[in-house]
């Protein structure tokens, strides 16, 4: 690894209001080099990237990048055209693709002069090839990315960013939805890449691939930077005190015997909708006191699933029961009064109503409760002692009880949800990616109260993509693959991620 500076952030600050979301952070990056930027949620990390790529302008500091013979010069702020043209890319979470063009479509798709009569597109095809040569991202550019994998369409983004001639790349949790041997392949071409010059950044909460795969650690905590390590020096527990400055307490699984049924799924079948999405003759039981883990790469039949249990989607054929009770109407009044609680997927769409104060939304869903209401009658001063004491419990930080939901970041509203749904004491609890974008600190608490759960003798149906998170958790781990169920063969990472492929016996 050459050991030249490409990228310098100068004491880079940003506030909005009262809120300090970066104090004088001050990170640099060298050539080739792969940096693992970590923190809490809420630490800043977004903020210092959006300031890296133009979306927001900081308050004081300065950015300067390298030029294509190394100098450093300094970039121009709050233009993103300006970071594009300075040779940083960036590849969000959640992909920004256009599923109805083909890959190569959207590789060129923002690149070209609006006002050409026509391109060269074996031009720019086989400077694609070359790129997927040089780096081993393979992806087919002829195919609809709607029918493309998630791996697949993970190596387009980055193909994208990579034909615009970035040389520092900036990944936001790049393997959230992968299968382990796809992430394995995505990190062994980064380090191809890598060896050829380019230089990344990655954040992560995967503590695993941060040790495997970096080179050096950036924590960040409270806005500012408190450490950097070389990974070759570090650990989780070293990493764990940098993020939250201490020691991240560990649950463990006890060995408990599981009671009589919560969940059943008979025969469950939901068809009319993509195939990928439907389902398919579901039988699946869990018990009292079990934690039963949902393995699965996205759009396999998961959230479809989640949708039934929820009461959101009615079966098209079989049925399910609480409490050995059939249900008869699909709604989620009706599954909330038979006793599921509901961790949803997408927190912000299905979890919360973002115009509503946190104190209301604490309360959205025991409104019939008399600690509540009275005669129709919200008891405001109840539900502020309500939302007074859940936010201390359960740490949820934000402008206030009485501000809008919305305004809340996406740990702490996860942390809302947690809150309405553990202190309801349900009998099944659906926790749909309940980890999904927390730090190390929050997960471990969400783990915590997810086990203490299953002692108290609810019963657990985790569906998640982090196959850590699974194989810490679960008593027992299914795997769902185009929306047919398939049981574990015992714990081993790499058959259960043989099995999320596709590769069934």
């Amino acid at each position: 690894m050459i050991n030249d500076t490409v990228l310098s952030l100068n004491k880079l600050s940003k506030r909005f209001g009262t809120v300090v979301a970066n104090e004088s952070v001050t990170i640099d990056l060298k050539r080739g080099e792969i940096l693992s930027l970590l923190g809490e949620n809420g630490a800043g990390k977004t903020t210092l990237m959006n300031m890296l790529f133009g979306h927001y302008m900081p308050d004081s500091g300065s950015i300067q990048v390298a030029d294509a013979e190394g100098n450093l010069a300094p970039l121009s702020l709050g233009h993103p055209q300006a970071a594009l043209n300075a040779g940083i890319g960036m590849v969000h979470q959640h992909f920004t693709l256009a599923e109805n063009l083909s890959a190569i479509d959207n590789i060129l798709l923002g690149s070209e002069n609006l006002f050409a009569w026509r391109r060269s597109m074996d031009t720019a095809r086989d400077k694609v090839k070359d790129i997927m040569q040089r780096t081993g991202l393979n992806a087919p550019l002829d195919t609809i990315v709607g029918k493309l994998s998630v791996g697949e369409r993970q190596r387009v983004e980055i193909l994208k960013a990579l034909y615009r001639d970035a040389r520092i790349l900036v990944l936001d949790e790049p393997t959230a939805v992968l299968t382990p041997q796809e992430a394995d392949t995505l990190f062994a071409n980064i380090d191809v890449m890598a060896k050829d010059g380019l230089s990344v950044i990655f954040i992560s909460h995967k503590l695993r691939e941060v040790l495997a795969f970096s080179h050096r650690i950036a924590v960040l905590r409270h806005g500012k930077k408190v450490g950097e390590i070389a990974t070759k020096d570090a650990d989780e527990k070293i990493i764990s005190r940098l993020m939250v400055g201490a020691d991240t307490p560990t649950s463990p699984r006890e060995t408990l015997s599981v009671g009589a049924p919560v969940l059943e799924l008979i025969d469950l079948s939901v068809t009319g909708i993509s195939a990928r999405s439907s389902l398919e003759q579901i039988n699946l039981t869990v018990y009292a006191s079990e934690i039963v883990g949902l393995a699965g790469i996205s759009g396999n039949g998961q959230s479809t699933l989640a949708q039934v249990i929820s009461g959101l989607t009615s079966p098209t054929s079989g049925r399910l029961e609480i409490d050995n009770q059939p249900v008869q109407k699909y709604t989620p009044a009706s599954l909330l009064k038979a006793g599921v609680g509901r961790i949803p997927e997408d927190r912000h769409h299905d979890g919360i109503i973002g115009a509503m104060s946190v104190a209301e939304n604490l309360a959205i869903e025991s409104l019939d409760s008399s600690d509540i209401q009275k005669n129709g009658f919200l008891r405001h001063q109840k539900l502020k002692l309500n939302a007074q004491h859940l936010s201390q419990k359960y740490d949820i930080r934000g402008p206030g009880i009485e501000a809008e939901t919305r305004l809340l970041s996406g740990g702490n509203i996860q942390k809302l949800i947690l809150a309405r749904v553990f202190e309801a004491s349900p009998r099944l609890i659906l926790a749909n990616q309940p980890t999904r974008g927390l730090d190390v600190g929050a997960a471990s608490e969400v783990g915590k109260r997810l086990l203490q759960a299953r002692q108290r003798g609810a019963a657990v149906l985790l569906i998640s993509e982090d196959l850590d998170e699974l194989l810490a958790l679960a008593d027992r781990i299914i795997i769902m693959h185009n929306g047919e169920l398939h049981v574990a063969p015992g714990r081993d990472r790499a058959q259960i991620g043989l099995i999320m492929a596709g590769e069934v016996s």
